[in-house]
């Protein structure tokens, strides 16, 4: 019996998911199943979450967030450095 890896990738169906899919889905193997996830629906929004998830595109393996998706959120301290709620004067 053969075993694959499950690779989730979670979209939100804009140009930069596309693209993400693609790269991913170019990366894959014959080991590796690709299951896009749209993130409009709310049962794989709420799977996302317990995940960890908070942006996208975002990819889980094996239903581990990648490192290279993890921790990535908005951050008030950031926007706020950035200028973000101070008017220009």
């Amino acid at each position: 019996m053969s075993q694959n890896r499950k690779v989730e990738v979670f979209s939100a169906g804009c140009s930069v998911c596309d693209d993400a899919i693609a790269k991913i889905k170019e990366w894959a193997c014959d080991s590796c199943e690709v299951i896009v996830l749209d993130m409009k629906d709310d049962t794989v929004a709420g799977y996302a979450k317990k995940l960890g998830i908070n942006s996208v595109p975002a990819v889980a393996i094996d239903g581990i967030i990648a490192d290279c998706c993890a921790g990535r959120d908005i951050n008030e301290e950031t926007l706020r450095g950035a200028g973000l709620g101070q008017p220009i004067t």
